[in-house]
C-alpha cells in the first residue's frame, strides 16, 4: 500500500530532506522526499529564490510542497556568499571561505522554507548568528564545520543539538506552527 504524506520536501539533496524529516516528525507532519532538480534563479534575496522553487515544485508535483533555500551571511565580506552560497561552497569550499575571512568572523545562517499548495504560497524565515571558525571542525555536510553558533564554542558539524537550534529548525518550526493552525 502506497504511504501518505502530509506534503513533500522538495530538492536535490537527501541530506536536507532527512534533516527537515526528523525536524517534522516532531510535530507530527508526515514528510516526503519530492527529489528533483529545480531551477535556481540570480537573485540578492533568498526569499524569491525559494518562493520561485516552489511554484516550480508545485508545478511539477501538483500536491503541497516545501522548499528550504538557505545562505551563509558574513559580516566582514558584505554578507558574502549569501544567497550564492552553493555555488560558492561548491567551488571554494569550507578552506576558501576561512582564507577569505581574517579578523573580524562575524556571520549569520539564513533560512527560508516555502510552502506552496493549491491555494497559497506562504514563506517563513530564521536566522542564527554566530561566527566562522578559524579551521574545519567535525565531519558534516555543507558549512556546518565552519559554523560556530553564538554561544557556543563548537561547530554545528560538532553539535549533537544542531536540528534543536539551527536557522532550518527555527524556520521549519515556524512553517509547522502555521500549517498545523491551518
Amino acid at each position: 500500500m502506497p504511504q501518505s504524506f502530509d506534503l513533500f520536501f522538495a530538492s536535490s539533496n537527501q541530506h536536507k530532506f532527512s534533516e527537515a524529516k526528523k525536524i517534522l516528525d516532531e510535530f507530527g507532519i508526515n514528510l516526503g522526499f519530492f527529489k528533483c532538480n529545480l531551477e535556481e534563479i540570480q537573485s540578492d534575496s533568498l526569499k524569491e529564490i525559494a518562493k520561485h522553487k516552489a511554484t516550480q515544485a508545485f508545478d511539477k508535483l501538483r500536491k503541497p510542497v516545501i522548499v528550504e533555500d538557505d545562505g551563509l551571511f558574513i559580516e566582514s565580506l558584505n554578507g558574502f556568499p549569501g544567497p550564492y552560497s552553493s555555488y560558492v561552497f561548491k567551488t571554494i569550499g569550507n578552506k576558501g571561505i576561512i582564507n577569505l575571512v581574517k579578523q573580524k568572523r562575524k556571520a549569520k545562517f539564513v533560512s527560508i522554507i516555502s510552502y506552496h499548495d493549491k491555494y497559497s504560497q506562504i514563506s517563513f524565515e530564521s536566522k542564527v548568528n554566530g561566527m566562522i571558525s578559524k579551521k574545519i571542525s567535525g565531519k558534516d555536510w555543507g558549512y556546518d564545520p565552519i559554523f560556530i553558533p553564538s554561544k557556543f564554542k563548537k561547530t554545528f558539524a560538532q553539535l549533537e543539538n544542531k536540528n534543536e537550534i539551527s536557522h532550518r529548525f527555527k524556520a521549519l518550526k515556524k512553517f509547522a506552527n502555521w500549517y498545523l493552525d491551518n
